[in-house]
């Protein structure tokens, strides 16, 4: 069964080139809350500060708050990308990540070799794999640039041909961030739907996101991050407020 679960979960980012005995005074004056000296006397960033929660099957959660609240750092430490310096981080089932469009592709390969690699990396036989090609080359509609290495494509290009393999299969766990909503509008009308059955389709959903009105129309829960800490964890309405309520949670950064 799928499930998340986070208990005191602290992530912190080295600062490096900062030696100056002066200048980290300086630094660590004026950021006291997030930036600290860990035990090695180095100068850190807490991006995440002791989180706890729970994530089970059926639930669809919002992450929220303004850039920089730690969202993205959180999906990426969900999707194994960044090792907590504290804390348990326990996650259970197939992930699906739509959070950064390069990840996971090789920039020397072209579009259709990284199909193949995605399958392959899946434990996927030569069957499903020529499966998934055919897919996410039809939807992706990348045509020719399909065998020109990935290195030479345009943003929207990376987002078509991620979407595409993401999309291709439901994940237990599906991992997104806002950023895969952001496509052409002509891509975004053509992808609604199948975006649609992968999240409902999907065991758990987190996503992060400004848009209240995503969070509203996708989700069950909300958990609203302040400067990598849980400031705020319940029901849509618990933590945004009625529907008809200005949104002032929109979270302009």
């Amino acid at each position: 069964m799928a499930t998340i679960s986070a208990r005191g979960l602290s992530i912190a980012f080295p600062l490096y080139h900062l030696a100056a005995r002066s200048l980290k005074k300086r630094l660590l004056a004026k950021a006291a809350i997030r930036v600290k000296t860990d035990e090695s006397n180095r100068v850190v960033v807490s991006a995440l500060h002791d989180l706890s929660f729970e994530i089970r099957r059926g639930e669809r959660v919002a992450l929220v708050g303004t850039n920089g609240a730690g969202k993205t750092t959180l999906l990426r430490t969900l999707a194994g990308i960044y090792e907590p310096v504290a804390g348990e981080l326990m996650v259970e089932g197939e992930i699906g990540s739509l959070i950064d469009p390069a990840a996971g592709m090789d920039s020397d390969s072209t579009g259709r070799e990284n199909i193949r690699l995605r399958g392959l990396y899946r434990g996927m036989n030569d069957e499903e794999i020529a499966a998934l090609e055919q897919d996410a080359a039809a939807f992706s509609g990348l045509g020719e640039f399909l065998d020109v290495p990935t290195r030479g494509y345009s943003a929207g290009m990376q987002v078509r041909l991620a979407f595409a393999m993401a999309t291709a299969i439901t994940p237990q766990i599906l991992l997104m961030d806002e950023w895969f909503l952001a496509g052409d509008a002509d891509f975004m009308t053509k992808a609604e739907e199948r975006l649609a059955r992968l999240v409902t389709g999907a065991d758990i959903l987190v996503i992060a996101t400004h848009d209240m009105g995503v969070v509203r129309r996708w989700c069950t829960r909300v958990i609203k991050l302040e400067a990598g800490r849980i400031v705020a964890d319940g029901t849509v309405e618990e933590v945004l407020g009625p529907a008809h309520a200005p949104e002032a949670a929109e979270e302009q950064a």
